[in-house]
């Protein structure tokens, strides 16, 4: 069976693979921003922490000819946006919003400009060696195994750090630290969890988790860097992250479904199905909308998400 003179099984295989792809870096951004806000911490710098680890990851990449020197480099990167996003809004107690929206104009325009003044008027793409591991067995299943077992290596890490960090969050003496602060941080603080400690490593694993989302863009998907190329995909991963009700694994399906509706576009045009661009192209900003205003009601924010906390105040 075909579909648009392309054989129907390779058509949704593609289309699967191109979603779960999409869906990857929102994943990794949305798990760090999960464990920032369970902390009390609402960052809108995430976008400007993946936009500078994808500009460093891919400027280390494309130096060094090494995929994981640019994985680390966009770690760095975030780890250290996410210290300064740590130190303005945890120690200094400068409002979250203005410090997350400064953070995302700073990445913007620092990026704009370095790879501008590096690169000039050139377009350079990454040489690097990112191969494709296929998971025997699996990878021979029809349809899904080649979309879902044959991909590169920080693909796989991506999806299974959802485990990871439902593990971290749900099971670990740091994940009920976390819980706590982001609830109730006086009573936390009283019962002898270091509060400010707490939240400086909540937005150290959300930068660095943004950090390496962008490179993912960068250098293990794309592997090219363009400016302004995350196109907000880190505002999405934050509403993701509402939509999932900072549970990974429902974070993880609300990414996969945005993925999927994003790769359908594509998939339509190349069906030649008489369909605007514009129209599935807003799909899934749509859904997401949708999904938060269904769930408005439902969703219970975390008591001190966005409240700066100064001990013996109230």
């Amino acid at each position: 069976m075909t579909a648009g003179g392309i054989p129907l099984a390779a058509f949704i295989t593609a289309m699967l693979a191109a979603g779960l792809v999409a869906a990857a870096p929102l994943v990794l951004a949305a798990l760090g921003e999960a464990v920032g806000e369970k902390s009390g911490l609402l960052n809108l710098g995430i976008e400007g922490m993946m936009l500078s680890g994808a500009f460093f990851g891919f400027y280390a990449a494309y130096q060094t000819g090494g995929a994981l020197w640019g994985v680390l480099a966009g770690i760095a990167v975030g780890l250290t946006l996410g210290l300064l996003f740590a130190v303005l809004t945890v120690s200094l107690r400068v409002d979250q919003v203005l410090v997350g929206l400064a953070i995302t104009i700073f990445g913007g325009g620092l990026t704009a400009f370095l790879y501008r003044d590096i690169f000039g008027g050139q377009n350079p793409s990454l040489s690097v060696d990112t191969p494709r591991i296929a998971i025997p067995a699996l990878s021979g299943i029809p349809i899904l195994g080649d979309a879902m077992f044959n991909q590169g290596l920080l693909f796989y890490l991506a999806f299974l750090l959802v485990s990871v960090f439902a593990f971290l969050l749900a099971r670990t003496r740091f994940g009920l630290q976390v819980r706590a602060v982001g609830e109730h941080p006086f009573a936390a603080d009283a019962s002898g969890v270091d509060v400010t400690r707490t939240r400086y490593l909540a937005a150290l694993i959300a930068g660095a988790m943004a950090g390496l989302a962008g490179a993912f863009l960068s250098v293990a998907d794309l592997k090219i860097f363009q400016v302004g190329m995350t196109v907000g995909t880190g505002f999405i991963a934050l509403a993701l992250t509402m939509v999932g009700g900072w549970n990974p694994y429902r974070i993880l399906l609300a990414s996969v479904l945005f993925g999927l509706l994003r790769s359908l576009g594509n998939g339509l045009q190349i069906l030649g199905i008489d369909v605007r661009t514009e129209f599935i192209t807003m799909l899934p900003y749509i859904g997401i909308m949708v999904a938060l205003a269904l769930l408005a009601g439902r969703t219970s924010l975390p008591a001190a998400l966005g409240v700066p906390y100064a001990r013996g105040r109230r």
